[in-house]
């Protein structure tokens, strides 16, 4: 959805303005669709429009300063320590906050006149896609933000994460721009504003869940946009990191021209661009990841979901790995297979996996603390934590010893990764830096100083000392003074003359009688008192004087040189970023392997799904917390062949776990998939190209779409879309509507996954007509979830076997959900009457479905009905139509 924007009186409202609304105006104009925060001194201040919108949303007072054109100017404000929770209150609710700040001291301003005002220019726009403090984000979650364009019939996805640097670009078919986009997970989309008009393109948007942002066409014109993202990256041509097409330069251009405006000219340190075909990636739309709850469960949660219940990273950064490999499982079998062999690696070598996972709980979030240096606004904690990141790395390589035998020695993603963790001299001689200069606890902010540790300037310890410890200082020099005239000093200060020595008349004679040679220059006589200087004594003032700001200005030339040295080496730093978390991602998942009992899927290019023993990951893990045993279940599934089922109707009561027996299988591909071993005795999957999950119901009132309408869109697409290589999990469709059309729809979708889509395929339905289907195609099988009735009550076995189920036990299950016993008792009844209703009239054996329908009776006639229709009112005399009417009504009465 897009933000509700903060309209700005209109910029010809400048005339009459005082000068410092006619700065914040023009400041305005330039992010008219932003909150502006005005920085006055201590504050930030929000003016007309921007306050009453910010009061109302975040709960401050809203008051008034001054007349604007004899109206009231509304006014609100916060203390600038605390506006960080406020933007990002903002923020999280889909408002840009654009940040106007002084750039200069108001002495400096009062210098070009008492009625001058203090510079002021945005530094920065916040939007919820260019989140950059850590404050703001999610440690254990990517923010990203995203652009889309369509060139030519083709359309492309640009995302970057600005936090970390980290870029993505793939080009796909429009129809997939849905799944692209929710793989994902944007905070922020940018469009063109005239993209809106695209069907596809606007349904991707409604399923991405990110704010939505239009920007002028003309930003996305290839010329322009590959120019634009030249500059971005400091290159003359593009061609150095691959063939674009023409839709993904465009949707970088898009992200390159809203980073110039965002950062206010602040280059990022971003990678160059990871170009992945969709081709290269498991499809999944945005309704299947909600079913599944891969990464979110269905109330928007992360607990629940597959990633909550899979992550075992000790890091942040390795979190963020987990989830990107989660949310974009790959498709190809060999690149599958070099992460499991990762996997399968450290899942052998417990030991090792341990100091590994201790290493790497000391280490830091580099990617996030290179990104805020090189943008400007980091500070010493993400220098220390670029130190630690590199004093991990340097360790980390030495746990693993490279063996030249391949069936030994680390697999090939492993190899990678400490390729990258082998510091260059320019990296070793950084971490040299901060290890021998930066202090053990760094504040936070630079501007605070005391970050950098004594003996490494000593022109800075000088300053400091004389900071710091300048009483002794001072002693010092009284006592050299004393020892070298003879004269009994004393050193005393005031606001005129600084630093002096004082003695009484008495003593000062000597020193009058010793002539200009003498080091001690008289400054002041009173009446018992003559008070000197000395060169040094007025050196030694004016250096105590400064030494606090001399100290601080020299602790931020340091940091500005350290700044700028990471700025430099950000893409080497951003590698080793990337090699930590890859490290960690995929020891946590050997963790949760080794606890859970999963096992190496076997992936190849067949068609084939055969699961042995499989076990649902969250729930599995929700009923042993619970105490209670999870029951496994096998699956077989087989698009190659011949006699072989790929499509099983799958029957059984509510409640018995349909539902939860086709998610497990589903989301068993996707950690196949995504290079993770699972919970079964054994698997062996054929690589699947599309997953789609219709389990599930939900309506969509905004458009205006029931439960079933919503459930036949979703189904559209299955059949639409899935092709001999896709996995499908369908429950219940066809429910939504009258018995007979529900199963009319339900047999015509379960012929044509079976005749045309060639899916692998789970049908889950109450409707026991469907069961025929066995008999009828060649490639249909029955799998049926037990339950036994015992002494009345209905007990769930959890078991798939082999079969139909004989009946739903829909009674059974409402006097476990609590319905009241005669309600119970009568459906009971109601139940008997109609089952042996269609005893009487036969079985469904004859297809087209309801061929054995008899034709509907022809309505019968009243003698009311013939009366009423021998009448002809145009032939009666007022007396007839009388005497007619009295006659109706004694026909009418039973």
């Amino acid at each position: 959805m897009n933000a509700p924007l903060a309209h700005p009186p209109k910029i010809d409202a400048l005339e009459g303005a005082t000068p410092v609304m006619a700065q914040f105006l023009t400041a305005k104009a330039s992010q008219p669709d932003a909150i502006l925060f005005f920085r006055m001194g201590d504050f930030y201040e929000l003016f007309f429009r921007d306050a009453e919108v910010a009061a109302a949303a975040i709960g401050i007072t809203l008051t008034k300063r001054g007349k604007h054109q004899g109206e009231d100017i509304p006014m609100c404000g916060m203390p600038v320590h605390a506006a960080e929770g406020y933007i990002a209150r903002l923020i999280r609710m889909g408002f840009k906050v654009a940040i106007c700040e002084q750039m200069e001291d108001p002495a400096e301003a009062r210098k070009r006149g008492s009625k001058a005002v203090v510079r002021r220019d945005i530094v920065r726009v916040v939007t919820p896609g260019t989140l950059t403090e850590d404050s703001l984000l999610d440690a254990r979650g990517a923010n990203r933000l995203a652009a889309v364009a369509i060139r030519k019939g083709r359309a492309a996805v640009a995302v970057v994460e600005l936090s970390a640097g980290a870029v993505d670009c793939v080009a796909c078919e429009i129809g997939d721009l849905g799944a692209t986009l929710a793989a994902f997970r944007p905070s922020e989309v940018l469009v063109t504003d005239k993209g809106f008009s695209d069907p596809d393109l606007k349904a991707a948007l409604d399923g991405s869940g990110g704010v939505v942002q239009a920007l002028a066409s003309a930003v996305a014109e290839p010329v322009a946009a590959g120019g634009r993202v030249a500059r971005l990256y400091g290159v003359a041509s593009l061609d150095g990191f691959g063939a674009f097409e023409e839709a993904e330069v465009s949707a970088l251009g898009l992200i390159a021209a809203y980073l110039e405006t965002t950062q206010a000219g602040k280059v990022p340190a971003l990678s160059p661009p990871r170009r992945s075909g969709d081709a290269g990636f498991l499809a999944i739309d945005p309704a299947t990841r909600l079913s599944l709850e891969i990464d979110r469960t269905q109330r928007g949660e992360r607990e629940g979901s597959l990633l909550a219940c899979l992550d075992r990273t000790v890091t942040s950064g390795g979190a963020r790995a987990l989830a990107e490999r989660i949310a974009r499982p790959l498709r190809h079998p060999v690149e599958i297979n070099h992460g499991l062999d990762a996997v399968e690696w450290l899942l052998e070598r417990r030991s090792l996996r341990r100091d590994l996972r201790d290493g790497l709980k000391a280490s830091a979030d580099v990617a996030r603390a290179v990104s805020r240096l090189a943008l400007g606004r980091g500070g010493p904690r993400d220098l220390g934590a670029i130190r630690a990141g590199l004093t991990i790395a340097e360790a980390l390589a030495g746990l693993f010893t490279l063996s030249p035998d391949p069936l030994t020695g680390p697999p090939a993603r492993i190899v990678a990764c400490l390729d990258r963790l082998t510091l260059s001299p320019d990296l070793a001689r950084l971490m040299l830096d901060l290890a021998g200069g930066l202090a053990d606890e760094p504040p936070h902010l630079a501007r605070d100083g005391g970050f950098v540790k004594p003996g490494f300037r000593p022109e800075l310890d000088a300053a400091r000392t004389l900071r710091d410890d300048s009483r002794r200082v001072v002693a010092d020099l009284e006592a050299r003074a004393v020892a070298e005239s003879g004269v009994p000093f004393k050193v005393r200060h005031n606001a005129v003359l600084g630093y002096f020595l004082e003695t009484t008349s008495k003593h000062a004679e000597p020193l009058f009688r010793a002539g200009p040679e003498s080091p001690f220059i008289h400054r002041q006589t009173l009446a018992a008192q003559v008070r000197f200087t000395t060169v040094e004594l007025s050196e030694l003032d004016a250096k105590i004087s400064q030494a606090g700001h001399r100290a601080l200005a020299m602790e931020g030339e340091t940091f500005e040189v350290w700044r700028r040295t990471v700025q430099d080496l950000a893409r080497p730093l951003q590698a080793v970023a990337d090699a930590l978390a890859e490290l960690d991602a995929t020891a946590a998942l050997a963790e949760w392997a080794e606890e859970v009992g999963a096992v190496r899927p076997v992936v190849d290019d067949s068609r084939v799904f055969s699961v042995e023993a499989g076990r649902h990951p969250v729930v599995e893990a929700a009923v042993k917390k619970a105490g209670d045993p999870f029951t496994p279940n096998d699956c077989r599934l087989d698009g190659d062949g011949a006699g072989c089922a790929r499509l099983s109707i799958v029957t059984g009561p509510n409640m018995a776990g349909k539902s939860t027996f086709l998610r497990q299988n589903a989301l068993l591909v996707v950690l196949a998939q995504a290079g993770c071993f699972v919970p079964a005795r054994a698997m062996r999957l054929g690589v699947v190209d599309r997953l789609f999950s219709r389990v599930g119901a939900g309506d969509d009132l905004a458009r205006g779409r029931s439960t079933f309408m919503m459930e036949m869109v979703e189904t559209a697409a299955i059949l639409t879309q899935a092709t001999p290589s896709s996995f499908i999990v369908l429950d219940e469709i066809g429910r939504g509507t009258a018995t007979y059309d529900g199963l009319a729809i339900a047999w015509a979708c379960a012929e044509a996954l079976h005749d045309v889509n060639r899916s692998r395929t789970l049908f889950a339905t109450h409707y026991h007509e469907l069961a025929r289907l066995e008999e009828r195609l060649d490639h249909v099988c029955n799998l049926s979830m037990r339950a036994r009735e015992w002494n009345g009550d209905l007990v769930f076995l959890h078991e798939a076997v082999p079969g139909a189920a004989d009946r739903s036990y829909g009674v059974q299950v409402a006097k476990l959900a609590g319905v009241p016993p005669a309600v119970v008792a009568r459906a009971r009844a109601v139940l008997d009457r109609l089952e042996t209703e269609k005893a009487a009239q036969g079985r469904l054996d004859d297809l087209p479905l309801f061929a054995v329908m008899e034709p509907p009776a022809p309505p019968q006639t009243s003698a009311l009905d013939d009366a009423v229709a021998a009448l002809d009112p145009d032939a009666l005399s007022p007396r007839e139509a009388l005497e007619a009417l009295y006659r109706l009504k004694g026909l009418s009465r039973p």
